[in-house]
């Protein structure tokens, strides 16, 4: 199963996370090294928004809890965010893959 976790940032988004980003940055990898997060940054040249894909049985739960956990959050880098499961059927690493 996989799940996308979609952040909304704060429009000083760039200046504001300077001050978070080591323990973002930290806790993203935290989560990588559990299996748990499979990629994840921001979109765009001017991001307003970043997305991280997780990956496993616990999916959307540990993508919920991350972002009740973020330091981006709790700091207010991210104003808003999504938690949804995401139904991967092309590619290599497809949770339930669909073929021709």
């Amino acid at each position: 199963m996989h799940a996308v976790l979609q952040y909304t940032y704060a429009d000083d988004y760039l200046t504001s996370r300077e001050a978070h980003r080591p323990a973002h940055l930290a806790y993203a990898w935290e989560a990588v090294a559990r299996g748990e997060l499979l990629v994840g940054g921001a979109v765009g040249e001017v991001p307003t928004t970043g997305l991280i894909i997780f990956q496993g049985d616990d999916a959307l739960e540990n993508a919920r809890r991350f972002a009740a956990e973020d330091p981006y959050v709790h700091a207010g880098v991210v104003v808003s965010w999504t938690a949804e499961p995401w139904t991967t059927v092309v590619g290599e690493i497809a949770a339930t893959p669909v073929r021709p």
